[in-house]
C-alpha cells in the first residue's frame, strides 16, 4: 500500500490551489476585455497537455462565418483517407463555381475559369485564403453542408451546425446564424484535431501547415503575441447591417508557448457593433492575456 508524507499532501494542495488561483485570475481578465465590447462574447481556452479548461459565457451560440471552414477542411481529408478521392483529383472549374461578388483569390487566379485545380490546390485556397467559392466547390465535392454536419456529430461534438453554403449564407443576412456552434464544440474540434485522432498522420500534417499559413486575420489570435509564435488559426467575419452590427468576428486556434507546450483557444464576437479593427484588438487582447496567463506556462 502506498503512503503519503504530510509534506507531499501539502504540495500538490499548494499546487492545486495556485493552478486554480492562475484560471481565476485570467478568467477575469477575459471577462474585463469582454464587457468592453459591445455585442456577445464567448471565449473557450484549452490547456492541450493537461486538458484543463476554461470557457466564458458556455452558453453562447455564436454564427461561424469562415470559421466552418476547419470542419469542411476535416471532411474533406477525412475523405482523402477513406480513399473517397484524392488531393491530386482534377476538378473543371466553370465561370458557375468561380461566382462574382464574393472574396475569392481563387477567381483572382483563374479569372477565365475552364480549368483543372486539384483538390489540394482547392482546399488550400479555402484554408489559408479563406476562399469563398473554394469553399462552396469542396462542400459540392463532399456531399454538401448536411454531410459536413454528420460528420462532426459523429465525433460527439453536436453542439454545431452547418446548413448553408458560403453563397446560401450571403444570400441574406440573417442566414449566417444558421452556421453556428458554441465555444465549447469548436474547441473540442481543435483538441481531437491536435490528438491525431481524426485524420491520418500526412492529412494531419497537410492541414496543420495550411492553418499556419493563414493570411486573413493578422491582427486577431496573432496580433499581439511576439512574432515567432507558432500560431494555425482560422477566422471568420460577418458584414454588417443597417443598425452597425456586425455578425461575427472571429478566430480560432493553436498556439504555441515559449516553453513548447500548446494550448488552443475560440474567440467569437457576435453581433457586435464597433469599427472592425477595434474588435480585432479585443480578440489580441484576449489571446494574449491567454499567453502570458501562468496557469498556461
Amino acid at each position: 500500500m502506498k503512503t503519503f508524507s504530510f509534506g507531499v499532501l501539502v504540495s500538490a494542495y499548494l499546487i492545486s490551489a495556485s493552478a486554480f488561483g492562475q484560471k481565476a485570475e485570467l478568467r477575469q481578465k477575459v471577462a474585463e476585455i469582454s464587457r468592453s465590447v459591445d455585442g456577445q462574447v464567448g471565449v473557450a481556452i484549452m490547456d492541450l497537455q493537461t486538458k484543463d479548461t476554461l470557457v466564458h459565457n458556455v452558453h453562447g451560440i455564436f454564427p461561424m462565418q469562415s470559421v466552418f471552414k476547419f470542419p469542411i477542411a476535416l471532411t474533406v481529408l477525412d475523405q482523402v483517407d477513406k480513399k473517397k478521392f484524392s488531393l491530386g483529383k482534377k476538378l473543371k472549374l466553370t465561370e458557375r463555381d468561380l461566382l462574382p461578388n464574393t472574396w475569392s483569390p481563387l477567381r483572382e487566379k483563374y479569372p477565365d475559369a475552364n480549368v483543372e485545380v486539384t483538390v489540394e490546390e482547392i482546399l488550400k485556397y479555402m484554408v489559408s485564403y479563406s476562399d469563398n467559392n473554394a469553399c462552396d466547390i469542396l462542400l459540392r465535392l463532399v456531399g454538401g453542408p448536411k454531410r459536413v454536419n454528420q460528420y462532426v456529430h459523429k465525433l460527439g461534438v453536436n453542439e454545431i451546425q452547418i446548413k448553408f453554403n458560403e453563397e446560401e449564407m450571403h444570400a441574406a443576412w440573417g442566414n449566417q446564424f444558421d452556421n453556428w456552434s458554441k465555444t465549447r464544440s469548436m474547441l473540442k474540434l481543435l483538441e481531437l484535431f491536435y490528438d491525431k485522432k481524426l485524420l491520418s498522420q500526412n492529412s494531419h500534417d497537410l492541414l496543420w501547415k495550411m492553418m499556419a499559413e493563414t493570411t486573413t486575420g493578422p491582427n486577431r489570435i496573432k496580433g499581439l503575441l511576439p512574432k515567432d509564435t507558432e500560431v494555425l488559426h482560422r477566422t471568420g467575419t460577418g458584414g454588417t447591417n443597417e443598425q452597425g452590427v456586425n455578425g461575427a468576428v472571429n478566430d480560432i486556434g493553436i498556439v504555441q508557448l515559449p516553453n513548447g507546450k500548446y494550448f488552443a483557444i475560440v474567440i467569437y464576437l457576435g453581433r457586435v457593433k464597433g469599427q472592425l479593427p477595434d474588435l480585432e484588438r479585443k480578440i489580441a487582447e484576449i489571446s494574449l492575456a491567454a499567453f502570458n496567463s501562468a496557469w498556461l506556462n
